[in-house]
């Protein structure tokens, strides 16, 4: 006799190759509505599955954890980021919690950079102008935005996709610092040429233009707070492709509109996908919806990481993205 296929039950329409090989491999349960969840449908999902595929936008905490039955032994999260879940839980009741890194770094980083060059070139607000059939020609002091070679740029965090952004920078003629909870290699940092900082408040305060690309846990929520923020020269700009809650947004919201800081580039937002009024009215923020790995080769690099997940538990191996709390 053949042995039972492993019960997944995915909470979201993924791409189409990821779910034909998932239902090939597992007994697979597919949301082709691709309708959120809710709390009560996730329980009942964690209640028949022995796996379950969520994504960021899937709360699994502690409460819906512990209405989880005895069913459920992995958590196979589609995306980096596993802030959605409460890990320690998860692995308090014996469930193995594991996400896909690494295959999301490039197009990431290519977004970051997108912004960066955005907010600083005010391309949003020329194309606007253009649409709107507002042109009148070129006038040498209209549209200026702020050069990007030689400008200081800090990344906050620096693992892979804050390394692939000091590339592309480096690329760009920019003068790259970072700030990380300790520094990288001598081998690294001689390849991207970036200087390190240990206080996060010095580097802030003499850089031009901030990438945030740390994750959000509970060490870095609000990481930039309003008294932070307060440190930046008024011509920064501040790019996020990370997480929303990294980033007190309503004060930067206010900073913003106050002209204490030139402008943003936001893929997320700290309490997605709400966003904060003031940011919609501003012309010197640039607005994206959280694309920062929406490429056809990066979700379907996503799924193949998570079949590899559940594939590897099924054969009675250790996870090769498992998560445990201490990596948080």
């Amino acid at each position: 006799m053949p042995a039972r296929k492993l019960k997944v039950v995915v909470t979201r329409k993924l791409p189409d190759p990821v779910e034909t090989r998932m239902c090939e491999l597992f007994d697979t349960e597919l949301n082709l509505s691709d309708k959120p969840m809710t709390a009560d449908e996730l329980v009942d999902a964690m209640g028949r599955a022995d796996v379950l595929v969520p994504t960021i936008t899937d709360r699994i905490d502690s409460r819906l954890l512990s209405r989880s039955g005895e069913r459920l032994k992995l958590i196979a999260n589609f995306g980096a980021g596993v802030d959605n879940i409460d890990v320690a839980t998860a692995n308090a009741r014996g469930i193995i919690v594991t996400n896909t890194p690494g295959v999301l770094t490039e197009d990431t980083a290519d977004l970051t950079m997108t912004l960066i060059m955005a907010a600083a070139r005010r391309v949003v607000e020329g194309a606007e102008v253009v649409k709107a059939g507002e042109f009148q020609g070129w006038s040498p002091t209209w549209m200026l935005g702020r050069r990007l070679w030689g400008k200081r740029l800090g990344i906050v965090g620096m693992g892979r996709i804050g390394q692939a952004v000091a590339r592309r920078a480096k690329a760009f003629g920019m003068q790259v610092h970072y700030h990380n909870r300790k520094p990288v290699s001598p081998r690294i940092a001689e390849e991207l040429g970036c200087t390190y900082w240990e206080s996060l408040d010095q580097m802030l305060a003499r850089m031009d233009i901030i990438s945030i690309n740390c994750p959000h846990t509970p060490a870095t929520y609000h990481l930039l707070s309003a008294r932070r923020l307060k440190l930046l020269r008024p011509h920064a700009i501040v790019v996020n492709t990370a997480r929303g809650e990294v980033i007190d947004e309503g004060a930067l919201a206010n900073m913003l509109a106050r002209g204490e800081i030139a402008g943003a580039g936001l893929d997320v937002y700290e309490h997605e996908p709400a966003i904060n009024p003031k940011l919609l009215k501003l012309p010197n923020v640039v607005l994206l919806p959280h694309m920062g790995s929406a490429t056809v080769e990066g979700r379907i690099d996503m799924g193949e990481k998570v079949i590899v997940n559940v594939k590897t538990f099924m054969d009675g191996h250790r996870p090769p993205d498992r998560v445990i709390p201490a990596m948080l």
